[in-house]
């Protein structure tokens, strides 16, 4: 049977999947196709072979996609879902429901699941995203009014079904946020329909409402601010005043900004609950730090309870409208000492990592706030500008329109048309009669201007006031002045905008958390000796609250243990229900937070020359989890082991006993220790006997 060569190019290399001869195997056709053709013979087959290119051409396909997939899904999820623009502060899908219920306003509220099906003909995630988004606007109420359960950021409830919920834009949400004639459009995903590229915002929302978004690469945490510290912030960059802003959280609570760092990144915010002690066995937490709520608050206390960080008999919670977190203390307890421990060991405290990111030109900027605020307040006044411009315009244009009508009835120029008989002939009759009044106008008179006069009806004319339109035109004139007023002093006209806004809707939003120098608390400190520590010699184990095994000593929960083993292993690990340190514990303690000052004298057997040492100590710094040899070699034996609190309570001789099966003459002997120095862990030691050693204790021990 012949066999066909494959053919190789420049490129490509054959590579067999053995180095041995692979015979060829054919194809196995269908059960009922072998029974009905059975093979002749078994013919051998080429070698499988596989093509691997050895270089990928510029113009294959998957060379083009693959260069510039992740870019393209990199810059898509931060354009377009997670990082806030700085013109109006929102995502795209806050933009796009903020624009779908503007589009439905009529003053009454909406159904959330209307809004939502709406809003997913301009975002193509899905209701989920969504209706999640619009929640969260609705909880802050600033730029969204809820109607029904919107949940409760202060217990973590989830809302109600869209179906069940309703929503509308607040009064602030209207006069901040839209206006037709300043928006820049585009088209949506599918190009059924126009949405805003940003919203025209004259507030700096997103300082306001904080936000929080991960994107590929990049995240951003912006701190929400208080509305009235934010509009006198703008007020003072409008009048070149310097100022700070700091956050204010919806949950209250105590915060530290002496490491805020203008929310940029790198900056640290310390956030306290305010906790009342009410009574010497009961304390009340009245607000929440940021970040948490009442039952991720509860459960870190009652895991903190089980862990043996915090003693607490129960805890009880009557959050409503307002927090009210009671916690109730065992007899005996320290209500102060108690308030410590829930900021060292609970969610009572908590740091918060700012990162102010915004999109910015289409690209994500890294900023701080105050910088965020005067770029806000600057395309607020630019924008302020473009409105009175075209006001403006408009009003020009009205001037214009009502003074060629005022010229047209009162010279009675519309009875030159009387007797035309063709479209062009009245036009032409119009612009003759307008010619001696042309200088009273502004500009210049257009053919839609004619094309206007003839549209007026009868009735308008029999029924014209001439006195009516004086004072009309006075009217126009008298706002024309008052916007060219405007546009001359841009600034003060921005500055009595701010004012304005705080006075219609900066009422009932005072500061809610109080900020203030946070002294970090020592955990070691506050911490309660209410664990016990227990130790299984023989096995190796040590761990908290073993009845049925040795008691070492009373111990907290943040201690760390040290054991030395027979083998002369020296181990420190940190407590907790059960940890093994090493087979035959000689010794066990807890390992001071500052080092360990006590005084160590070994005698171990050595497993490489069978040769006796002795050596005194001092144990030093050492690493949690790892293993310290305090003998020469591996095999090594400790016979002997003391552990003194000083240097003079050291023992000053040893009584040793040589195995009986030893060669050596002299079976017991005593040993001066005087000449053996403090030294290192790592040291040898001096040279105690060549013999096997049976058993070692202290001359000087009644003395002891």
């Amino acid at each position: 049977m012949s066999k066909k060569k494959s053919a190789k190019t420049s490129d490509q290399a054959e590579l067999p999947l053995s180095s041995s001869p692979v015979p060829e195997v054919a194809p196995t056709p269908p059960p009922s196709a072998a029974a009905a053709n059975p093979p002749a013979e078994s013919a051998p087959a080429a070698p499988v072979v596989i093509a691997v290119p050895a270089k990928n051409a510029d113009d294959a396909p998957l060379v083009k996609h693959y260069r510039s997939w992740f870019l393209e899904y990199a810059s898509y999820v931060i354009l377009d879902r997670a990082v806030p623009h700085i013109d109006d502060g929102l995502k795209p899908v806050q933009r796009r429901i903020l624009h779908t219920l503007w589009d439905m306003d009529d003053g009454r509220f909406h159904k959330v699941a209307n809004v939502v099906g709406r809003a997913m003909s301009l975002h193509p995630h899905g209701d989920a995203s969504i209706g999640a988004a619009l929640v969260g606007l609705g909880q802050r109420a600033f730029l969204i009014e809820p109607q029904g359960n919107f949940g409760n950021t202060l217990t973590g409830d989830d809302a109600a079904a869209p179906r069940y919920i309703e929503a509308r834009l607040t009064a602030f949400a209207k006069d901040v946020l839209f206006n037709p004639k300043t928006t820049t459009w585009q088209l949506s995903y599918d190009g059924r329909a126009q949405e805003p590229v940003t919203l025209p915002a004259k507030f700096p929302l997103v300082l306001l409402e904080g936000t929080e978004g991960i994107a590929v690469g990049l995240s951003t945490k912006i701190l929400p601010h208080n509305f009235n510290d934010l509009c006198r912030a703008a007020i003072n960059h409008l009048q070149g005043k310097t100022f700070r802003i700091y956050p204010d959280f919806p949950t209250g609570g105590i915060a530290d900004f002496a490491e805020y760092n203008d929310g940029e990144r790198g900056g640290k915010v310390k956030v306290r609950a305010k906790i009342e002690v009410r009574s010497k066995y009961l304390l009340a937490i009245t607000e929440l730090p940021y970040g948490a709520n009442t039952e991720s608050l509860i459960e870190s206390i009652l895991a903190a309870n089980a862990k043996g960080k915090i003693k607490i008999k129960h805890v009880d919670d009557n959050t409503a409208d307002t927090v009210e977190i009671l916690v109730h203390l065992p007899a005996g307890a320290d209500a102060e000492q108690i308030v410590q421990q829930l900021y060292v060991f609970t969610n009572c405290q908590l740091a918060l990592s700012p990162a102010a990111c915004v999109i910015e030109r289409d690209k994500p900027q890294f900023l701080g706030v105050r910088e965020i605020l005067r770029r806000s307040v600057e395309r607020t006044k630019a924008l302020l500008k473009q409105e009175l411009e075209i006001r403006l315009g408009e009003l020009e244009q009205h001037w214009h329109w009502d003074s060629l009508e005022r010229i047209f009835i009162e010279e009675r120029i519309y009875r030159r048309i009387e007797k035309s008989k063709t479209w062009e002939n009245v036009l032409s009759e119009i612009r003759e009669g307008l010619e001696p009044f042309l200088k009273q106008l502004r500009r210049p008179v257009t053919d839609e201007d004619i094309t206007r006069l003839t549209e007026i009806r009868i009735k308008r004319i029999s029924a014209y006031n001439r006195f009516q339109a004086d004072e009309a035109l006075k009217k126009i004139e008298a706002e024309m002045k008052e916007v060219k007023s405007h546009l001359k002093n841009l600034t003060e006209y921005a500055v009595k905008w701010f004012e304005t806004l705080q006075e219609k809707y900066g009422k009932g939003h005072k500061r809610r958390t109080t900020y203030d120098e946070i002294e970090q608390i020592n955990a070691a400190q506050v911490v309660s000796a209410n664990q016990r520590l227990y130790v299984n010699r023989s096995e190796g184990f040590v761990g908290l609250n073993w009845r049925q095994h040795e008691f070492v000593q009373e111990c907290t929960i943040l201690d760390s243990v040290l054991c030395l083993m027979a083998d002369g292993s020296l181990k420190v690990a940190k407590l907790a229900d059960k940890v093994f340190m090493g087979r035959d514990i000689l010794h066990c303690a807890v390992f001071p937070a500052d080092g360990d000052k006590n005084f160590y004298t070994m005698v171990y057997q050595d497993g490489a020359s069978g040769k006796a040492f002795a050596k005194r100590f001092q144990i030093g710094g050492l690493s949690r989890d790892k293993l310290y040899p305090l003998v020469a070699s591996d095999g090594s034996r400790v016979v002997y082991l003391d552990v003194s609190a000083t240097e003079k309570a050291m023992p000053k001789k040893l009584q040793i006993s040589l195995d009986g099966r030893s060669g050596a003459r002299v079976r017991e002997f005593a040993f001066d220790l005087t000449p053996v120095p403090v030294s290192s862990r790592s040291a040898k030691g001096l040279t105690v006997t060549k013999w096997a050693v049976k058993a070692v204790k202290p001359v000087d021990l009644a003395l002891r």
